[in-house]
């Protein structure tokens, strides 16, 4: 009885999982089929799920009218950019907070996390000034520091609870052995971080792939990335979905393959460790 008790239950909490992650996946799906039909079919009233011409015309007019590739490569600079420079700044500043703890780190979490609750429009005038002075509007550099800055309070946080878990005693081992600081961090605390930081630099990727609201305000041509590549099928004359969804979809494909990429690579260390 109990054992069938709990294949219903593992029955039903697959179920569930199933039902919410095809919930969650169902606006990327609808936008992937959107991009394969006629722009009168995107706009059908019913809409029209699978049962329609599918077409790549929307594809054809989105390569001939912009140059994808500029848009991708831009995007994959400014994301890759601000993840490392913000792993550089983050992860010595992690450690110092979580093994060299003074009476004001927790006040001083709180206060990064704080800053997170301030609407970025708050911030854009200045912001705006200060890159007109320095010569940094619309280019990847000035993206890149605007990104680090933004996402910088949860990369400190994913780290600093990370770095809690790693035991004290194995650095005071590394010091007897006469590791200074910087072997301490690169060579000890480091590889012990991996799966901590590698998940850290996937999640701030991804944010700064997706952000729009710097990318839109900072950028004109020379550094839009593909945020303002889909932001350009808006018009005054109107929305045209089908291209829109072209659009969104060339954009997302990246990040799709990454993430598969990313849960093939977990499960394959997983299955080694388990094997190991």
């Amino acid at each position: 009885m109990a054992r069938a008790v709990t294949q219903q239950r593992k029955l039903i909490n697959t179920t569930a999982a199933w039902a919410v992650g095809l919930l969650i996946f169902f606006p990327i799906l609808w936008t992937i089929l959107t991009s394969f039909k006629t722009e009168a079919t995107a706009i059908a009233d019913p809409p029209v799920f699978l049962a329609f011409d599918w077409t790549l015309e929307n594809y054809g007019v989105v390569m001939e009218r912009s140059n994808y590739a500029r848009f991708l490569w831009n995007s994959i600079i400014i994301a890759g950019g601000s993840t490392v420079l913000g792993l550089i700044v983050a992860v010595p500043a992690a450690w110092s907070m979580a093994f060299v703890p003074s009476r004001k780190t927790k006040d001083i979490l709180l206060w990064m996390l704080s800053t997170k609750m301030l609407p970025a429009v708050g911030v854009l005038y200045p912001i705006y000034l200060i890159f007109i002075k320095m010569g940094l509007l619309d280019t990847r550099t000035g993206l890149i520091i605007v990104l680090m800055l933004m996402n910088l309070p949860i990369i400190v946080w994913m780290l600093y609870t990370y770095f809690k878990e790693i035991p004290g005693e194995i650095l005071e081992a590394g010091r007897m052995d006469g590791a200074g600081l910087k072997d301490e961090i690169l060579f000890i605390l480091t590889p012990m971080a991996i799966p901590g930081i590698a998940s850290t630099m996937l999640l701030n990727f991804i944010l700064a792939w997706n952000e729009a609201f710097w990318t839109l305000n900072l950028t004109a041509a020379k550094a839009a990335p593909l945020t303002a590549f889909i932001a350009s099928y808006s018009s005054p004359e109107g929305l045209f979905f089908a291209k829109l969804s072209a659009a969104s979809t060339m954009a997302i494909a990246p990040i799709l393959i990454l993430g598969w990429f990313s849960q093939k690579q977990l499960v394959s260390g997983l299955t080694f460790g388990a094997v190991k």
